[in-house]
């Protein structure tokens, strides 16, 4: 054992099984951590389960060994639970010699420090307690083993330089084989490279292992929307394609997102009837100051956080058919069962099937998080998850650990998922700048 890993307490609220992610190296949790731990055990929140996840792990392990002398770990490290002492509390300068419970964790890697057989790393999402253990001469750590480098995440899409020739046989044929390494369901730019303005756009098809054209939007559009630009076309290929049944789409504000894929969940259950029902959720998180607890029943308490679908439903129901008649109104849509929109609160324990489920600001969700809402997926269901990596309203992620981007790296490879990062805003040039310089 190579290492002492001292463990914060919200990096096991973060991850319950990041005791056991440090190989063959001693993982040391301090017994304030479990006191603080068991004040989050009644809370209903994802934070609470993972307290109560903990606390079955550590209990699991307890039968094994007692967890002051350490118990084997199957990745043949160790762990064990240290207490704080009265020399602990001495080893802290003056300024940190108080009953704050940051402190007394970090007294605890001091007298493992002291000890000086092995390196001492002190691992915590908390950015100020990293600033102050590495005052202390501790290493510091943030916990990356969920991480996924905002910078080089997967755009979904290439650009590749072909002959005159090439291009004009995908346009003739359909579909072309193509010499290169690309990822399933990889949204693809053929370019001439002896003009530059001949291009055409497909996508690659790893079952067939061919370049294929995007699915066409009817002359009418879907539902009154038309893509605006190259990644909208990306994109709403994708969301139509019953063969995808994950399509992650990542971009700022105004890029078009949810409308597309609301847009696009309409046209195929509303209309299409490939789907039973389109199911629109969207996590709870305030911007800003919380306004606190809000009158009225479960739909009036919801009302405020589900708005922005609401905006995006009213701007597609407003639209007009080829024949010139007003599409189908939301409540009617709803009373038809076609439409749903709920909180994510309640989704945990459902199986969905035949649904077409989007999932908005899914950037605010943590890796565990959206692994549950998408092993809700029935048979036949399919699952869009949209969100912006660089708007996070919850404390416990960010850009890197969040579960949209989790889940766009994890399932890159995978035949029936897709992805685009859409980067032009369409909403309004006001919007685009505002994204682009504020």
């Amino acid at each position: 054992m190579n290492k002492y890993y001292v463990l914060d307490t919200n990096v096991l609220l973060h991850d319950p099984q990041a005791m056991f992610k440090f190989e063959d190296n001693e993982v040391v949790i301090p017994i304030t951590v479990i006191e603080e731990i068991d004040r989050f055990k009644k809370d209903m929140s994802e934070i609470g389960r993972n307290a109560r996840q903990v606390s079955r792990y550590l209990d699991e392990l307890r039968r094994t060994a007692h967890l002051f002398e350490g118990a084997l770990l199957e990745t043949g490290g160790r762990l064990r639970v240290m207490l704080f002492t009265e020399r602990s509390h001495e080893r802290l300068p003056p300024e940190l010699q108080d009953n704050h419970a940051d402190n007394r964790i970090l007294a605890v890697a001091l007298d493992l420090k002291a000890l000086g057989d092995k390196a001492v790393v002190f691992v915590t999402k908390d950015t100020n307690l990293r600033i102050k253990a590495d005052a202390l001469g501790l290493i510091a750590e943030d916990y990356e083993s969920d991480k996924v480098s905002i910078e080089e995440l997967f755009s979904g899409k290439a650009e590749v330089s072909v002959d005159k020739e090439t291009v004009d046989r995908f346009y003739e044929n359909g579909a072309i084989e193509l010499e290169g390494d690309f990822l399933p369901n990889q949204c693809l730019t053929l370019t001439d490279t002896s003009n530059p303005s001949h291009t055409a756009l497909g996508r690659y098809d790893a079952t067939m292992r061919q370049v294929v054209p995007l699915i066409k939007v009817p002359k009418e559009g879907v539902w009154g929307i038309h893509p605006r630009n190259r990644e909208q076309q990306f994109a709403m290929d994708l969301l139509l394609n019953e063969d995808i049944q994950l399509v992650t789409l990542v971009g700022k504000a105004g890029t078009g997102k949810t409308l597309l894929a609301i847009a696009a969940g309409l046209l195929k259950s509303a209309d299409d009837g490939s789907y039973n029902r389109l199911l629109v959720s969207r996590p709870v998180f305030p911007l800003g100051k919380d306004l606190g607890f809000l009158p009225g029943d479960v739909e009036e308490k919801l009302a405020p956080w589900m708005q922005p679908i609401f905006d995006n439903v009213e701007l597609l129901l407003g639209s007009i058919d080829e024949e010139g008649k007003r599409k189908r109104g939301y409540k009617e849509l709803v009373e038809l069962g076609l439409l749903e929109i709920e909180a994510l609160t309640y989704i945990r324990g459902r199986s969905i099937p035949m649904q077409y489920l989007i999932v908005d600001e899914a950037q605010n969700l943590t890796p565990h998080e959206i692994k549950t809402i998408i092993t809700r997926a029935g048979n036949g269901t399919k699952v869009v998850l949209t969100g912006d990596p660089y708007q996070i309203d919850n404390p416990y992620v960010d850009s890197s650990s969040n579960g949209l981007t989790y889940v766009v790296e994890k399932f890159k490879e995978q035949d029936i998922a897709g992805h685009v990062t859409l980067y032009k805003g369409e909403r309004s040039c006001l919007a685009e700048l505002a994204a682009n310089l504020l």
